[in-house]
């Protein structure tokens, strides 16, 4: 399921996934280190949706660390469970890639939020101030001004 409304400023992927017991603590309760991982999940999925996948950063000459990463825990996620996890991009002028992402239980309910900050770096490990000639390129492609 995809948003990508030009003119929104938004652009936003889901995906479902499901609870393993190696994600789990002794609860059957989703290990908080997990949903890390789970948020990458859909920056992999969003970046092959909306082709910003981290080969394009990389052989554009870029890196794409992360500078930010937040999570808010509204109610656990149990073992065996399939959850659906929404990302959404949101747009920016400065050289960064900014995401939301929020994690619905089975029954809809949103069960955590967060946000995450990627900004780039060249081969050097230089911090990049101005928008790289791709990333500005995939800005143009998907949002109209």
């Amino acid at each position: 399921m995809k948003n990508n409304n030009p003119t929104s400023g938004k652009l936003k992927a889901s995906r479902t996934f499901e609870i393993r017991f190696s994600e789990v603590d002794s609860m059957k309760i989703v290990w908080h280190g997990s949903y890390a991982k789970y948020f990458e999940d859909a920056r992999e999925a969003f970046g092959k949706e909306f082709e910003l996948g981290y080969s394009l950063i990389y052989d554009s000459g870029y890196y794409a660390p992360l500078v930010e990463l937040s999570f808010h825990y509204k109610k656990p996620l149990i073992y065996g469970s399939k959850p659906r996890i929404d990302i959404i991009y949101r747009k920016t002028d400065a050289a960064k890639i900014i995401f939301d992402y929020e994690i619905y239980d089975t029954t809809g309910e949103l069960a955590a939020t967060g946000h995450s900050v990627q900004v780039f770096m060249d081969r050097d490990y230089q911090l990049v101030w101005e928008n790289p000639e791709f990333y500005q390129k995939w800005k143009n492609k998907w949002f109209k001004e």
